[in-house]
């Protein structure tokens, strides 16, 4: 719930800095709680959880990074039971390598083993977005 709570603030609180700006006034955090309220009510599931996907991704970029290993253990997982096939739980243990990394290289884990700066993986976001309006353009042409 508190990841739903911290998306909706967050959304309300950049509308208001917007609308604020725009017309001129000071942030009135009344709007922002009201926003939030509305955000809420509105944020569908999708929007907030975390899919399985993105966790596999982010953790093979932590294991090629050497921050975590596996510490052999594993154990039939409930989906297992019903489902042969699929991956047993496996354990790992942090490195001092996963110890040592600074929070900003938890925080963008793709960035730091591709060694891109900020401003490099700030670029490369608007070029994607860029890629994406002119699809999006020519679809509806």
């Amino acid at each position: 719930m508190s990841l739903r709570n911290a998306t909706a603030y967050d959304r309300a609180t950049r509308m208001e800095e917007k609308r604020a700006k725009r017309e001129g006034r000071p942030i009135d955090p009344d709007r922002i709680d009201s926003l939030a309220r509305r955000y809420l009510e509105r944020l569908p599931y999708k929007a907030t959880g975390a899919r399985y996907h993105s966790f596999v991704v982010y953790f093979s970029t932590l294991r090629r990074l050497g921050w975590v290993l596996p510490t052999g253990k594993e154990e039939m997982s409930a989906f297992q039971e019903k489902y042969r096939e699929a991956e047993p739980r496996r354990y790992f243990r942090l490195t001092d390598r996963g110890r040592a990394a600074s929070d900003v290289d938890w925080s963008n884990p793709l960035r730091t083993l591709y060694g891109y700066s900020f401003e490099e993986t700030r670029q490369k976001n608007k070029q994607s977005k860029q890629k994406v309006k002119e699809k999006l353009a020519n679809l509806t042409l």
